[in-house]
């Protein structure tokens, strides 16, 4: 027997849930075949047998959180084997308790055969962890619920359905456990289920809270705003988006100039490209650009590498590229770890104005938001500019308001004299 264990993920991930397991007990497994999905603060990632055999076992459950290096199934090398033992293991009983007396031989016989047939029939229903989770919360045998998904796929909603129509029979086999008051204040959460869904975080979001909390509570955060006339940059991608999508084949979006027009102001204010290790402060070389991307779990930020030393058009493909994987759940751990600064697009929602939250260990973080055609001063004209407002949050235990300010005024500068932008490479 070979176990197959959690394997090393990164240096800051030491845990993760079980998804779903892609193999279930008695499946031929090959080495370097996926087993199951574990999902962990950052990405999803498949995990690998190293053996080649039959998989005999499971030692945790989906939506159980594991350990790196904790055994999570046995591996069988001899093959079909596996499955013996499990169909024969009640004979055996059976054949020990012949000789007992036959009024303490029925108690045997029937916990096990209870025990394996529930055992079995939970690993061949297909049920999401979080529903897996609320059947055993709540004692319900997942191969009693009704489903309403084509696939056969058990969820939440499902088991939840099955409480409530469970609920008036247990009504009177659960009142010597509990007093009258209890039964009587857990009344309108069964009136109000039809109302209220209960939804377990998944453990990004929960990775996500502690994190955005922890930012507030550790650093000096503080916001500045400005706002740019983008008249110069929507001219200049209206006269060149045709040929541009002709050359590169990717479209000439907002994103490579606002990232050409950071790196550029980063170059000018260094310590908004800098982190704090304890009583020291690590200024970067580099220029490793987060892009704030909305999933469905969560906001993940994946990385553009060496920004700096990339085009428009590479820009563009890298941001188009990481967006597709993040939301195909498909990014690597190699995807975001690192990053140095981060831009986040609110105007993709709609957003007028709002102050970005530090993706830590940065110490900056610039938030774009809808352009607004609005009537501005121009010398002693007033004309209608197509407007963006821009927030730049920052900490303030490295980073002054000067350096700040100047910063969002650089990248406003860059931004409505986007020739300068060439300068950047």
């Amino acid at each position: 027997m070979a176990e197959v264990k959690v394997p090393e993920l990164a240096e800051s991930i030491s845990e993760g849930s079980i998804a779903q397991w892609l193999k279930q007990p008695g499946d031929h497994v090959e080495k370097g075949e996926y087993v199951l999905e574990l999902e962990t603060d950052k990405v999803n990632v498949e995990i690998i047998s190293d053996y080649t055999g039959t998989l005999s076992e499971h030692l945790a459950e989906e939506g159980d959180t594991v350990q790196v290096g904790q055994a999570i199934a046995i591996v069988d090398e001899n093959g079909s084997a596996a499955a013996a033992p499990k169909a024969e293991a009640p004979k055996v009983e059976e054949a020990k308790a012949e000789p007992v007396k036959a009024e303490q031989a029925a108690p045997a016989k029937e916990a096990p055969k209870a025990e394996a047939k529930e055992a079995s029939s939970t690993q061949q229903v297909i049920a999401s962890p979080a529903a897996r989770k609320l059947a055993r919360e709540k004692g319900i045998d997942l191969t009693q619920v009704p489903v309403a998904d084509p696939l056969g796929r058990v969820r939440v909603q499902d088991v939840e359905a099955a409480s409530n129509a469970l609920a008036a029979p247990a009504a009177p086999a659960a009142a010597p456990k509990q007093a009258p008051a209890a039964k009587q204040a857990a009344a309108p959460v069964e009136v109000n289920d039809d109302r209220i869904e209960v939804v377990k975080m998944t453990r990004r979001r929960q990775t996500i809270a502690k994190r955005l909390v922890q930012v507030q509570s550790e650093a000096a955060m503080l916001t500045t705003f400005n706002e740019v006339d983008l008249s110069a940059v929507m001219e200049l991608r209206n006269r060149h988006k045709d040929s541009f999508v002709k050359t590169n084949d990717v479209k000439l979006g907002f994103m490579s100039f606002f990232t050409k027009a950071v790196i550029g102001a980063l170059k000018k204010y260094p310590l908004l490209n800098a982190e704090i290790q304890g009583d020291h402060i690590l200024k970067k070389n580099f220029y490793d650009i987060g892009v704030a991307v909305s999933t469905d779990e969560g906001l993940v930020v994946p990385v553009v590498r060496d920004a700096d030393r990339k085009s428009f058009a590479e820009i563009e493909k890298n941001i188009s590229d990481l967006a597709v994987k993040a939301r195909n759940n498909k990014l690597g751990l190699s995807d975001l770890s690192g990053g140095t600064f981060t831009i986040t697009n609110g105007g993709t929602f709609g957003s007028l104005l709002s102050t970005p939250i530090l993706n830590a260990p940065q110490v900056g973080i610039l938030g774009m938001h809808t352009i607004k055609t609005r009537p501005i001063a121009v010398g002693d004209q007033i004309e209608n500019r197509p407007m963006m407002y821009l927030a730049l949050s920052y900490d303030h235990r490295i980073v002054d308001g000067k350096e700040a300010v100047g910063f969002l005024v650089a990248i406003k500068d860059m931004l409505e004299d986007p020739e300068q932008l060439l300068l950047q490479g």
